[in-house]
């Protein structure tokens, strides 16, 4: 029986240190587990972008309906159908030319959670919409420590011309606080760790910092004896909940030991050169990648944000990926022309990101939240603002849609949408599930049906 209730927004603290807790029993009134009260757990949106298209032969399921054998793009998320959903036909009208002539690029990242036509410049007047996100942020983020999280793997740039007259703002950013101010995302895993579990005034965070490397020390270490006190109040379910999540900031802790370690070593992985490698980046660009999707699940299981978008990499990248095999570069290989050749390497490509998406999706279903787990108060996003690379279509886009929003999603599905869908019904559908309704967001024309079933909607 739990004697006491503890607050849901509970700090262990230490110098310059601020650890956030995950969902414990103890936040939770003794009546709520006699059954008189159903808690209704905090819902997350997370959207995930990847550059340059899919290749849509290995990516689209057979038939709409039940989700059977999953394509072979798509197969490391086998552990996951009963929690996704492939949504085909959905469109962002707004990434085509529209008498704006060439850069495709440019226009799928910036138009993708906006749904708005960006301003062809490559001076400062830059502009194209609010973004799906930064809309949500506005209306839930109050109280929360962190509104929203922008992360990303490849460095954000708000000046030069990166596509054909766009701005390398465009290309760089998908998350748009106002039609001119794009969210810088974090890039550095270290920073994004700092910044999550960092505490009081800079100057003190910075000596806690200090101290931890000096001392080589965790930041476990400076909140002990919060730590032993609050434990001592916990049943069991809880004391075990804790060092599990102890555990896995420790984790991270260790595999930034090793980044900082490596971070001089000379670089052939298709990453930053080592010279101008923050020191919390790993060279390994999947550890890179899996780093940032660890600390966006502590971040959601911690309730340190409800919102976040992240860019595996800037839209047009040029990334090769020799650590798969593949050495050409991914822009190159997306104009493939039909090449048989080069079309299996964009798949083993789209395979390796997938992979990484499948990585998160099993971070957040471990992460265990009251009578379910965090993933299914989730609604997580992973697609691209282009359908074929080859093609650069802004059609039949390749879009998931992962976890139940707290039973309001019905998943395990392949939905087939009319020609030329607005994606931004899709959002629009999303802002309801978290009280953030709003009649229009971008080019929507309304919601998206069936996603609670075939014939129910929310």
């Amino acid at each position: 029986m739990i004697e006491f209730t503890l607050p849901r927004r509970t700090f262990l603290r230490g110098l310059g240190t601020a650890l956030a807790l995950p969902f414990l029993e103890a936040m939770l009134p003794a009546r709520l587990f006699a059954g008189e009260v159903r808690k209704r757990f905090p819902r997350r949106l997370a959207f995930l972008y990847v550059p340059n298209g899919i290749n849509m032969a290995d990516w689209t399921p057979a038939a709409a309906g039940p989700l059977g054998r999953l394509p072979r793009i798509l197969k490391p998320l086998d552990p996951f159908q009963a929690d996704l959903l492939v949504l085909s036909g959905l469109t962002q009208d707004k990434a085509r030319p529209n008498g704006d002539g060439p850069g495709d690029h440019a226009r799928a990242a910036a138009s993708f959670l906006t749904g708005c036509q960006a301003f062809k410049t490559h001076g400062a007047d830059i502009r194209v919409g609010v973004s799906v996100d930064q809309v949500a942020a506005r209306m839930i983020g109050g109280g929360i420590r962190f509104p929203s999280l922008e992360l990303g793997c490849d460095r954000g740039m708000n000046s030069g011309n990166c596509d054909s007259g766009y701005s390398c703002a465009y290309s760089a950013n998908i998350s748009w606080k106002t039609e001119s101010m794009p969210m810088a995302k974090e890039t550095d895993p270290k920073a994004v760790f700092e910044r999550l579990f960092g505490n009081g005034s800079r100057a003190e965070a910075a000596e806690g910092l200090s101290k931890r490397e000096r001392q080589q020390k965790s930041v476990l270490d400076f909140v002990r004896e919060d730590a032993r006190r609050l434990q001592a109040k916990l049943g069991a379910t809880d004391r075990r909940k804790l060092e599990q999540y102890f555990a896995a900031v420790r984790e991270i802790e260790q595999r930034l030991d090793q980044a900082k370690a490596e971070a001089k070593k000379p670089d052939q992985d298709g990453g930053l050169p080592a010279q101008g490698r923050p020191a919390g980046i790993p060279k390994d660009y999947a550890e890179h990648m899996r780093l940032l999707c660890d600390l966006l699940a502590l971040a959601f299981q911690a309730d340190l944000t409800r919102v976040a978008t992240f860019m595996l990499a800037n839209e047009g990248s040029n990334r090769s990926y020799s650590m798969i095999g593949v050495s050409d570069g991914h822009h190159d290989l997306s104009h493939h022309g039909g090449n048989k050749e080069k079309q299996e390497k964009i798949h083993q490509i789209n395979h390796f990101h997938i992979q990484q998406f499948a990585h998160l999706l099993s971070r957040l279903k471990e992460a265990k939240e009251g009578d379910g787990t965090v993933l299914d108060h989730c609604m997580i996003v992973y697609g691209s603002g282009i359908g074929d690379g080859n093609r650069h279509n802004h059609n039949d886009l390749p879009v998931l849609l992962a976890g139940r929003a707290g039973g309001t999603i019905l998943p395990g599905r392949h939905l087939l949408y009319p020609k030329d869908t607005p994606l931004n019904n899709l959002f629009l559908s999303m802002l309801d599930r978290i009280d953030a309704s709003t009649d229009k967001l971008g080019d929507s024309t309304g919601r998206l049906s069936q996603l609670f079933g075939p014939t129910r909607n929310f």
